[in-house]
């Protein structure tokens, strides 16, 4: 089943980024110290009543200058592209604007439906300018204060009207997987030599997201599903050369996929956006493999160099495995599976209740937590609450007390003694007697 989309347009500091955090939820994210992560979230999964739907942020559209910032537009068209519906978010304090009309103009010949957001219809201002936006000449309207929780419920029955009710369907237990980086680092070259190298038995699957390509595959007698995100496949847009905006079909493959494999190329090294990402990957839970690709370009090639300025860059994947690789000479393709193997297992690995508490109490008895005003962190119980990732569950005195660098020497302590390789891992405080 196709998950619609929805997207966000309007310009500037209308409130569309209230509105897309209080339609996503508040969402825990796995890595909330970490530095050196962009944490402007453009995409997420939402949920209302009995339906899902990707729900898609984009950047303010703003004609400030007579200059057209191109790279929001051309976000903006990828966005509304991707949309079953789109809220049109304006503000109902400022009332009517030239920007306004020039985000009309491209709605207009998107032939989308639009449903018009007036938002911030708590002011008194607004009042006076509410009718002024029925010249925009779209068919819904519906006023709204994302901060008061105002029409909030009246706009999400509105954006799901068409939608079709989630199904429970049997679980597909085949390992998914999908290659991610940016344009151009050979995500489909990999995926080809990959097939080629196995000599699997190949057949291709109808994706059930828009624009990926689901080609099921056999290795060492199990089935497999390998996700390519190779286009949008839409005649006459040149949004693929907007590298950053790539990112958008990533992220649906992330989605549905166990493990990531977040390709580099071997000439270019690491830059921001492999980091961004990564990020998502990240964030929804999954299993990730760092694949250098290109390897035979690099001259003087030094596997433990290059592993080391990898680890420096992603800080925060010090756990992922490292896979060098050519796609054009197929050296070291070989390596892949067996990774991609090792991750799946172990996204989904549960440790026995008595073992854990062993290694957690033997953790805390090494290294008592500082006392805090007074107050000390005192461990009763942990247990294992979840899978896909890895989730653990600590009941505890009191939540508060648990210092970051004292977590993070708690999932050092998991990883020492347990296999979690490639998997990030959730860490979870409860006060005793906590639901």
């Amino acid at each position: 089943m196709n998950i619609p989309n929805v997207a966000l347009v309007g310009r500037p500091n209308v409130g569309k980024s209230t509105l897309f955090n209080k339609i996503v939820g508040k969402k825990i994210a796995i890595i909330e110290d970490t530095p050196g992560i962009t944490r402007d979230r453009i995409y997420s999964e939402a949920k209302y009543l009995d339906y899902r739907f990707h729900l898609i942020d984009t950047g303010g559209i703003d004609v400030s200058k007579e200059l057209f910032n191109n790279e929001i537009k051309v976000q903006a068209e990828i966005a509304i592209e991707e949309a079953d519906v789109v809220v049109f978010v304006v503000d109902g304090k400022e009332g009517l604007t030239a920007n306004d009309l020039i985000v009309r103009d491209i709605l207009r010949k998107s032939k989308k439906r639009v449903i018009v957001a007036i938002n911030k219809v708590d002011h008194k201002a607004s009042q006076e300018h509410m009718y002024d936006f029925y010249e925009l000449g779209f068919d819904e309207y519906i006023p709204i204060s994302s901060e008061h929780n105002i029409g909030f419920i009246e706009l999400m029955d509105a954006i799901v009207r068409d939608f079709p009710k989630q199904e429970e369907k049997e679980e597909d237990t085949r390992l998914k997987f999908c290659m991610i980086g940016r344009p151009n680092v050979g995500k489909s070259s990999l995926i080809n030599a990959l097939l080629n190298e196995e000599r699997v038995i190949v057949s291709s699957e109808a994706g059930t997201t828009r624009d990926a390509i689901d080609t099921v595959f056999t290795y060492q007698k199990q089935e497999f599903i390998v996700i390519d995100t190779a286009g949008m496949r839409k005649k006459g847009k040149v949004f693929e050369s907007v590298e950053k905006y790539s990112l958008l079909r990533s992220l649906k493959a992330i989605d549905r996929s166990d493990v990531c494999l977040l390709v580099i190329n071997a000439e270019e090294g690491v830059i921001e956006h492999d980091k961004h990402i990564a990020s998502y990957a990240l964030e929804s839970g999954k299993g990730i493999v760092l694949v250098v690709n290109k390897w035979d370009t690099v001259e003087n090639p030094n596997i433990k160099e290059y592993t080391q300025m990898l680890r420096n860059e992603f800080q925060f994947l010090t756990y992922a495995p490292i896979v060098f690789v050519s796609a054009l000479t197929k050296k070291r393709i070989h390596t892949l599976m067996p990774e991609i193997l090792k991750v799946g297992e172990n996204i989904k690995r549960e440790v026995k209740t008595n073992v854990l508490n062993d290694v957690i109490m033997d953790a805390y008895s090494l290294n008592i937590p500082p006392s805090y005003k007074g107050k000390r962190l005192k461990i009763y119980f942990v247990s294992q609450s979840g899978i896909k990732p890895p989730k653990f569950t600590f009941h505890v005195n009191n939540k508060g007390l648990v210092h970051f660098s004292y977590e993070r020497y708690l999932e050092n302590k998991i990883r020492e003694n347990f296999d979690f390789e490639g998997t990030p891992i959730v860490l979870q405080f409860k006060n005793r007697g906590e639901q």
